[in-house]
């Protein structure tokens, strides 16, 4: 494996770490304050090309890889865990399945203002009682003449307050188990269509996530994604190609704790020098440093097999599962390097640690993320 940029992902890379360093970074803290969502930033990213970056160009993408993906989240998301998952749902869960699962129509009429950033989209999986267990779903969509009438509600949906498009998951046969889901894209306009309030979280703040109420909701088969019955595996392959980008947002919040408490480190002082100096503060660092490269090259080797079209959801798995402890680990120890400065709201590690958390939790919790490793291997994978 080449573990040198190609000159794309390098430009990819510098200009996310300039966006992000230069506009991103300053808003963040106020961002997660007033839970608001950065309409402003999500614009700069459609101008950037980060919200279809893997899409093709003919179809309003910017046409490169999912390493450049993997590099550019990583950069977004070191300056705001919110504004990165907002870029990684666009990307991983909605114009990525449209784009391998789509018509040629659907691909025209929702993929292309979706991947320019024109519209912006979500992912609609999760209910009251089905989160891990997708094969619970409650959603029902049933066949009426030409349309499809589905009713039903969706839970802990990321940009559901804000978004255009989402791409949701329904039961058409419960008796079939996972067998019985299928899939359409549902303008959020649509007639039956409605929101709840915004969800209040410990973390992400600026990432808006509610439920979804679906009231004898009508889509006709135009609006379909996949097949009858196929759903269960446009959720599936989806999930894994979103672990790359969770990843990759827990590489970011990693790196925020990690650079923020060596500056820290640095300008502190206590015994008479840095504590920077102190054997106990170097050795968190030097965790903190050995633990985000490991993660790093887990995911970015996620995302090299995606790219060269080979098996990667146990290779997305590990990454997933390692990057978000790593995340973890290094907010929570960034918070005893920082002492007492650390749990108030004036430094920024308690917004680190607050984001870190929901890295283990959603596109999979991480005991899930050890049952699909675990699946892989014992099927010789």
């Amino acid at each position: 494996m080449n573990f040198t940029p190609t000159e794309d992902q390098l430009a990819v890379q510098t200009t996310a770490r300039e966006f992000a360093t230069n506009e991103v970074l300053p808003k963040a803290a106020e961002i997660d304050r007033e839970h608001r969502h950065p309409a402003e930033l999500v614009k700069r990213m459609a101008e950037l090309g980060f919200l279809g970056i893997a899409v093709p160009e003919e179809y309003g993408g910017s046409g490169l890889d999912h390493v450049s993906y993997a590099l550019a989240m990583e950069e977004v998301s070191r300056a705001c865990a919110s504004t990165g998952v907002i870029m990684s749902v666009n990307n991983s869960l909605v114009c990525d399945p449209i784009y391998r699962f789509g018509s040629e129509a659907q691909k025209r009429e929702w993929l292309t203002p979706l991947a320019s950033g024109k519209l912006l989209g979500c992912f609609a999986l999760s209910e009251p009682e089905a989160g891990s267990d997708a094969a619970a779903q409650k959603t029902t969509a049933e066949k009426q003449g030409d349309d499809w009438v589905i009713n039903g509600t969706k839970n802990w949906i990321t940009n559901g307050p804000v978004a255009d498009v989402c791409v949701l998951f329904t039961m058409n046969d419960k008796a079939a188990g996972h067998k019985g889901i299928t899939a359409f894209i549902l303008p959020m306009k649509t007639k039956g269509v409605r929101v709840g309030q915004a969800d209040d979280k410990l973390g992400i703040r600026g990432s808006k996530s509610s439920q979804i109420f679906l009231d004898d909701v009508r889509l006709s088969e135009a609006h379909m994604l996949g097949t009858v019955g196929g759903g269960f595996k446009v959720a599936m392959s989806t999930l894994d190609g979103g672990r790359i980008g969770i990843a990759a947002q827990a590489l970011g919040i990693a790196r925020a704790a990690l650079e923020d408490s060596l500056a820290y480190a640095q300008q502190r002082r206590t015994f008479g020098k840095p504590i920077a100096q102190h054997q106990a503060i170097q050795f968190k660092l030097a965790d903190m440093a050995t633990e985000i490269d490991a993660a790093r090259l887990l995911t970015l080797r996620a995302a090299y097999l995606k790219d060269a079209k080979q098996p990667y959801g146990k290779e997305a798995a590990m990454a997933k599962l390692f990057a978000s402890d790593v995340a973890n680990k290094a907010a929570r120890e960034g918070i005893q390097i920082f002492g007492g400065n650390g749990y108030v709201t004036e430094y920024p590690m308690e917004r680190h640690f607050r984001d870190a958390k929901i890295t283990e939790i959603y596109e999979g919790t991480s005991e899930i993320q050890r049952l699909v490793i675990a699946g892989h291997l014992s099927k010789g994978g």
